[in-house]
C-alpha cells in the first residue's frame, strides 16, 4: 500500500539548508498497524506531513495505492488527502459548537453526499469508534477528551481511508484515557483497517505491531513488535 524509497526533504532558511530527512525507505502493507517513533526533531514530524499528503519530497518517491504522490500539485495532493487519508491529530480539531454528528459528517458534506447518506454514515463511523449513541447530539464541547478524540477518529473513518494517520493520539490524555484510544486503534485494525501512529512514546508506539524508530533524518531500526502491549 505504501513504499518510501530513499526520501530525502530539506529546508532552506536564511540562505542556509537543512536536511531533515536522509534517505527513508520503508514500505507498509495494508492492514497493517506501525508506530514512527523518534525524539523531538528527529524528522518523524516531516515524515508524516509526506505521508500525509501534506507535503512532498525534495527527493525520493512516495507511493500511496500504486500512485506516486511526490509528483503531485496541490490540488492533487487535496484529492489524495481526501480520499486515502483519515487523520486524527492530538489537539482533536473538532468544531467546539457543532454537535458530534455534524463534526463527523462534515467531510462528507464538503463531498456533496446528501444529508440522509452522511448522517447514517457518521452514526456507523462513531459506534466503530466506539462512542455511545447517546453522546450523538451533545456538542463536542460537552465531551471528555478521550470522548473528543473518539469523534475525532470516528471522522477520520467516515470517508472509509486507505490509510489512518495518528499523530500523536494521546498527547493532550491522562494515561487510562490514552489507553482507551489505543485500545480503539487496536480494534480498528484488527477490523482490517492501516493505522500509522506518529509518536515521541515508546510506551505508546509499544501499542502497534510494527515500529520504526527513526533519529537525526535516518531510520535507526524497523523491527515487529513483539512485545505488543494488547489491551482488553
Amino acid at each position: 500500500m505504501i513504499e518510501c524509497s530513499s526520501i530525502t526533504k530539506s529546508y532552506t532558511t536564511g540562505g542556509e539548508e537543512t536536511q531533515v530527512l536522509k534517505g527513508v525507505s520503508f514500505s507498509i502493507k495494508s492492514g497493517e498497524f506501525v508506530a514512527i517513533m523518534g525524539p523531538s526533531g528527529s524528522g518523524k514530524s516531516t515524515l508524516m506531513h509526506i505521508l500525509g499528503a501534506l507535503d512532498t519530497p525534495t527527493s525520493g518517491s512516495y507511493i500511496l495505492d500504486g500512485k506516486d504522490v511526490s509528483k503531485l500539485n496541490d490540488d492533487e495532493l487535496a484529492d489524495i488527502r481526501k480520499e486515502k487519508i483519515g487523520f486524527v491529530f492530538q489537539a482533536f480539531n473538532l468544531l467546539p459548537r457543532a454537535t458530534v454528528l455534524r463534526n463527523v459528517a462534515l467531510p462528507l458534506v464538503y463531498a456533496e453526499m446528501p444529508k440522509p447518506e452522511r448522517e447514517k454514515k457518521a452514526k456507523t463511523a462513531l459506534l466503530h469508534a466506539g462512542l455511545d449513541e447517546s453522546r450523538f447530539y451533545h456538542l463536542s464541547n460537552q465531551l471528555s477528551g478521550g470522548q473528543m478524540q473518539r469523534v475525532a477518529i470516528a471522522r477520520a473513518l467516515v470517508n472509509d481511508p486507505a490509510i489512518i494517520l495518528a499523530d500523536e493520539p494521546t498527547g493532550n490524555l491522562d494515561t487510562k484515557t490514552g489507553e482507551i484510544v489505543l485500545k480503539t486503534f487496536q480494534e480498528l485494525n484488527s477490523q482490517g483497517r492501516t493505522i500509522i501512529l506518529i509518536t515521541h512514546e515508546h510506551d505508546v508506539a509499544s501499542h502497534a505491531k510494527r515500529i520504526i524508530h527513526i533519529k537525526d533524518g535516518n531510520i535507526l531500526s524497523d523491527e515487529t513488535n513483539h512485545h505488543q502491549i494488547i489491551l482488553n
